[in-house]
Parts: C-alpha cells; structure tokens; sequence
C-alpha cells in the first residue's frame, strides 16, 4: 500500500434511511481512484447487489460477503448466522493488519452487532488492532454508542421519502 498522507480516521454511516453501503461503496470508489487499496466485507449479504458487481471488476477494490443469503429475524440467529460473522470479523482483522489495505469497509458491522452475531467489545478491539494509517468505515443500522465514542467521522441517513412507504418493492440497479 502506498501511504497517503492523513489516513487512519474511523468513519460511522448509520441510520434508518437507504443510502450506507452506497456511500461506503462511493468512498471506495473514491480511494480505489486514488490507488488506496480498499478491502470491504459484507455481513449478512450474499452476492446480487450492483455495487458489488460492479466493485469486482475495478482494481484496488477487495468484495468478501459472510452472509448466508436468508433473512435472520431479530433474536433468532441461528449457529451458522454467528459462525459467518466470525469468519467475516477474522477476514476483516486480515484486512486491517496486512498493510496492504488503506480503506477497510465493514458494511452492516452494527446490524451484526445488534443480531447478536458479534460483540461489540470484539468487534473494537479488531478495529484498534489496525496498522498505523488505515481507515475504516463502519455501516449499519442502530449503531452501538461504543462505535459512536470510538469514530471520528459520524453520518447518519435519514429518509424523508422513499418508494417503499408506498409499497413500491426493490428496483435491481437503484435499490440493489
């Protein structure tokens, strides 16, 4: 990886609105542009969304997903849901430690979180053990307080309109 100057900082994308992984995905964008190498995991998705597709054919830009493609409802996480979020943690810690990455993206990390996949706790002490210089994003819903004091960077989307409070469903290259 080549160091860019200023790099390091811990960014949080949360709220209930449509719109986190996008603007992850717009900064990897952005660094991948650059020549950051960017590393990204996906928890609780499997392959299908368009930024993903799409992320695989650039350079600089790493997709791994640890989602099993089925819905998990709230409290009701099953032993392969929280083993799947443990390979993606370990993955991400590969990422963030090698030195080879400049931007780390956990995308959904808090909704794992709020599942009861991961720890919190766990989950901050793979951020911290992070190579000197690499930045982090962080997405999700309902984002634990702990990431919030730990951020240096906090944003949050909030939806005044969308489609789907008519009833409209997911449209495949805007929604996903």
């Amino acid at each position: 990886m080549s160091e860019v100057k200023g790099l390091g900082k811990i960014h949080v994308i949360t709220g209930p609105g449509k719109g986190k992984t996008t603007a992850a995905f717009g900064s990897a964008i952005r660094a991948a542009g650059h020549g950051i190498r960017v590393g990204i995991v996906q928890f609780m998705k499997a392959d299908g969304s368009g930024e993903v597709i799409s992320a695989r054919h650039l350079e600089n830009i790493e997709v791994v997903q640890f989602g099993t493609g089925n819905f998990i409802d709230f409290g009701q996480a099953r032993e392969h849901d929280t083993a799947k979020a443990g390979e993606g943690l370990r993955q991400a810690e590969k990422f963030l430690t090698s030195g080879d990455y400049g931007l780390v993206i956990l995308d959904e990390i808090s909704v794992a979180v709020d599942f009861g996949l991961l720890s919190a706790d766990e989950v901050l002490a793979v951020i911290r053990s992070r190579k000197s210089g690499v930045e982090v994003i962080l997405t999700g819903r309902n984002v634990p307080k702990s990431f919030v004091s730990e951020a240096d960077y906090v944003s949050f989307i909030q939806s005044v309109k969308h489609p789907f409070d008519k009833g409209d469903e997911a449209r495949r290259g805007v929604e996903w």
